[in-house]
Parts: structure tokens; C-alpha cells; sequence
């Protein structure tokens, strides 16, 4: 692992100005009362649209060095974008791997901050610099992630999702759920923002839902997205009927 405890620190004046976001959030409140501490190689991040996953996610890969739009540590904020509020005050308790790269320069951090929305964009400048050998704009979003994982995702590192299950077929979904455990046990460290079921249930991942309460760990089996999928599949008509109408 690289990683085992991220924390922010924010003086409370601050926290109040404006509209207080995003300290409003209850996972970011939580953040910074009491950090967020990993335990496993693969952490995924689970919940609601809104409830501060991805804002987690950003600032997490923010705050080790990771391109906020999409990339490696090579690239330092390949557009226009500044680092959040909350990742230029992310900090991390690191393991000793973890500590060697984040005391040496930039460009000796490890790892990839992989977005659903700008994926192929940051595999395209990935390819452009040599670093992949395939080229991103000949493939479909789904062939991309996966040769960014079978390529670049190679060593020990920082490894930052989010969503990436969006570009992803079910059988791809399957092939993600292997490589992750591989790469777990290379000695790098995922963090996976996620709203699969297929990619939760990957043995010994830590599970943490996020939503109003904050910060939680659950199991596989407790997910309220787990519980939602099994019951869709086993008959759809229960949830639909309240938004077909089929008169």
C-alpha cells in the first residue's frame, strides 16, 4: 500500500463561508473531523450521485500529485483546471513506499487518476508521450480503459478511479475485477469511486458508503446498491411501474 490515512485540515471560519461547499458535504465533514484511513489495497467508494465520491476521488488524487483532468503525475494540470479546494489541502500518513514518493519530485509519484469523462483524452496524451503503445482514438472507451490498466497501470502506485465502470461492458466489468486484484497484489493501491456491484464484490476490497451519514465501512452484501440490482433483475416491473406509463 501508499496510503494509509488521507486527512484536510480547514479552520472553521472558513468552513462557513459562502454556501460552505464543499465542507457541507457530510463525507468531506467527516474527512476533516477525522480523516479517512485505508486498509485494504483496493478501497472502492460507494453511494448516491451527490453524496461526495468523486469530489473525494479528485481531491485524493489532487493532493498526491495525479493530473486533476486525467493522468499520470507527469502531467501537472494539463488544462486549465487548478487543484480544488480540497485537494491543495489533502495530506496523506503514507507507508514508507509511499513516503519515498511523496518527498522526492513530482515526477517520481507513481500511480494514474483515471475519470470516466476524460478518459480517452488523458490515454491519448498518455500514448502521445510514449507511454502507451496503443493509440486511444482508434478504440472504444471501453478498449482504452482496459489497455490503460494492461499498460500503465503496471506498477506500485497510487491508482485513482472514478466511475469506470461507465465505459464497461458486464464482461469487461469482469476483466477490470482481475486486474484490479492483480495490481492490489503488485503492491499498488486503488481508490475506486463506483456504483458496480460487479466491481464491489472483488475479495478482500474495503467498502465504504458514502452519503448523508458521512463515512461508513459496509459489506458487499449490505450495499443498498446490491440490494436495488438483485431486486431489479428478479422482477423489473416492481420499480418501473412507478415511472412507465403504459396506458
Amino acid at each position: 500500500m501508499i496510503v494509509e490515512r488521507a486527512y484536510a485540515h480547514v479552520a472553521e471560519d472558513e468552513r462557513e463561508e459562502g454556501d460552505g461547499w464543499p465542507w457541507s458535504v457530510p463525507c468531506v465533514r467527516q474527512l476533516l473531523d477525522d480523516g479517512l484511513r485505508f486498509t485494504a489495497p483496493v478501497t472502492f467508494l460507494v453511494g448516491e450521485n451527490g453524496s461526495g465520491k468523486s469530489t473525494l476521488v479528485e481531491a485524493l488524487a489532487e493532493g498526491f500529485g495525479l493530473d486533476s483532468w486525467g493522468g499520470s503525475a507527469g502531467y501537472k494540470y494539463a488544462t486549465w483546471r487548478e487543484p480544488s479546494v480540497l485537494g491543495g489541502r489533502m495530506k496523506f500518513e503514507a507507508t514508507a513506499a509511499g513516503r519515498r514518493m511523496l518527498r522526492g519530485p513530482r515526477t517520481r509519484r507513481r500511480g494514474f487518476f483515471l475519470r470516466a469523462e476524460t478518459a480517452l483524452d488523458a490515454l491519448d496524451r498518455e500514448q502521445k508521450s510514449g507511454r502507451l503503445s496503443g493509440a486511444a482514438d482508434e478504440m472504444s472507451h471501453g478498449e482504452g480503459f482496459l489497455m490503460a490498466f494492461r499498460e500503465r497501470f503496471q506498477e506500485p502506485g497510487l491508482y485513482v478511479l472514478d466511475e469506470p465502470e461507465a465505459a464497461l461492458s458486464f464482461a469487461s466489468c469482469l476483466q477490470l475485477v482481475g486486474l484490479l486484484h492483480e495490481l492490489g497484489r503488485s503492491g499498488a493501491q486503488i481508490i475506486c469511486a463506483t456504483h458496480s456491484p460487479v466491481l464491489t464484490a472483488l475479495p478482500g476490497a474495503e467498502i465504504i458508503e458514502v452519503g448523508d451519514h458521512g463515512m461508513r465501512p459496509a459489506g458487499w452484501r449490505d450495499l443498498e446498491l446490491v440490494d436495488h440490482w438483485r431486486r431489479y433483475l428478479d422482477d423489473p416491473w416492481t420499480y418501473l411501474r412507478h415511472i412507465v406509463d403504459t396506458r
